[in-house]
Formats: structure tokens, C-alpha cells, sequence
């Protein structure tokens, strides 16, 4: 009973979502469509959406942080909702989801916020532990198609996907985890409960304590 007949997604709805709450589900889509292409699991159908998905993130978030009004912008990111939701139902999430569902349930961080926040992040340990310890994986590859997408340069790497994606986030004024509650003391407990959510399954590489500690410290 509680899936829905008909979903009506309409960018004219979201024209007087604010600012910040534009940036945090705005990103949030982003990690949807970004995590399942880069995913353990992924596959060629979801590829597909992802990689649109990107693409109208890339070109329109900012605009409709910018510019509520912006009919082109929300109607790219409505879409990169949609296709977010699909991705994520047909393919696998990673950390970034895998942190969420925890820090949801601990603090009143808002789940938008918390993945934008924790993306970068993310991205840059996965990236680092890709290129350490199996760089022959085709989620490095994924990555630089990722950086490639988003920077709109044919020869970008997946450094330059963090980058960019840095550099989104600060322009997008999220705001760090510790003004929800988040201390240095509950790191371990929080690294403990996302190793076992099962987001952090589908993450590209297993990502060890250490690394996961240093990503909840660099969003917090």
C-alpha cells in the first residue's frame, strides 16, 4: 500500500524550495546518480541514467542554488532526482549512503545535507585507496569518466572530480556535521554502525577504519 500509482514530478514545485535546501537535495541527487555508476555492482541500464544525471547536475545545480526561478535548471534537477531514484533501486549506493543512515539516526542532520557534506570526502578516499591498492579496478575508470562529466574536460582524472565537487560544496555553503552534534568522540561508534548499513556494501573498494574515521573528521 505504500507504493504510489502514479509519481508526478514537477520542476515547478521546487521554484520556491530555498537556497539551502536546494543545495542539500540538489547534491544529494548528485550522490545518487554518482555512487551507483561508480558502485561494485553497477550495470549498463543505470549507466545510462547516471551518466545523464551528471551531466544536468553539472550544468544546473549551481544555477538553481543561484537562481530559484531558473525553469531550464529545476527542470534538469528534478530529472536528476528521478533518475537518482531509479539508480538507486536498480544498482548499489556506496559510503557516502553507508554514513548517512547512521548519522541519521544519531543526529538532526537532514539526510540531504549529510551526503553532500560527506561526498567529497568520499570521493577522495575512494579514489586514493583505488589508486593504492587496485588500480587496475574499473571504478578508478569510472571515476575518471565521473571527473570528465563534471568538469566538461575530455581529459580530466578522477582527482579532478573531487575537485570540482570540493569546490561545488563551498560554493553551495554546506555547512560542516559538528553544528548538528557531531563530536570527535562519536567517530568510532558512527564508523562502527556504517561498515554494517548496507549502502556501504556496494562501495567500490572496502574502505578501512582509519579511512573511514578520516572522512566523518574532514565533514565534521
Amino acid at each position: 500500500m505504500m507504493l504510489p500509482s502514479l509519481a508526478v514530478v514537477d520542476p515547478e514545485l521546487t521554484y520556491s524550495v530555498p537556497p539551502a535546501i536546494t543545495a542539500s537535495t540538489g547534491l544529494d541527487a548528485l550522490t545518487q546518480v554518482l555512487e551507483p555508476y561508480v558502485c561494485n555492482q553497477p550495470n549498463p541500464m543505470i549507466d545510462a541514467l547516471c551518466r545523464e544525471g551528471l551531466g544536468r547536475a553539472a550544468r544546473s545545480l549551481r544555477r538553481a542554488y543561484e537562481d530559484g526561478n531558473d525553469a531550464d535548471a529545476r527542470e534538469d534537477m528534478a530529472l536528476v532526482s528521478l533518475f537518482g531514484g531509479l539508480a538507486l533501486a536498480n544498482a548499489k549506493l556506496g559510503a557516502v549512503h553507508g554514513f548517512a543512515a547512521p548519522l541519521g539516526g544519531m543526529f538532526s542532520a537532514p539526510h540531504g545535507v549529510t551526503c553532500a557534506r560527506l561526498l567529497p570526502y568520499v570521493m577522495e578516499a575512494n579514489v586514493r585507496a583505488l589508486q593504492t591498492r587496485m588500480p587496475d579496478s574499473p571504478a578508478l575508470a569510472r571515476y575518471d569518466q565521473v571527473a570528465q562529466i563534471l568538469t566538461g574536460k575530455a581529459t580530466a582524472r578522477a582527482a579532478d572530480g573531487v575537485l570540482w565537487t570540493q569546490n561545488l560544496c563551498e560554493a553551495l555553503n554546506v555547512p560542516p556535521l559538528s553544528g548538528f552534534g557531531l563530536a570527535e568522540e562519536d567517530l568510532p561508534s558512527v564508523v562502527d554502525k556504517a561498515r554494517k548499513a548496507s549502502s556501504m556494501q556496494g562501495n567500490p573498494i572496502k574502505l578501512s577504519d582509519e579511512e573511514l574515521t578520516e572522512i566523518l573528521r574532514k565533514a565534521k
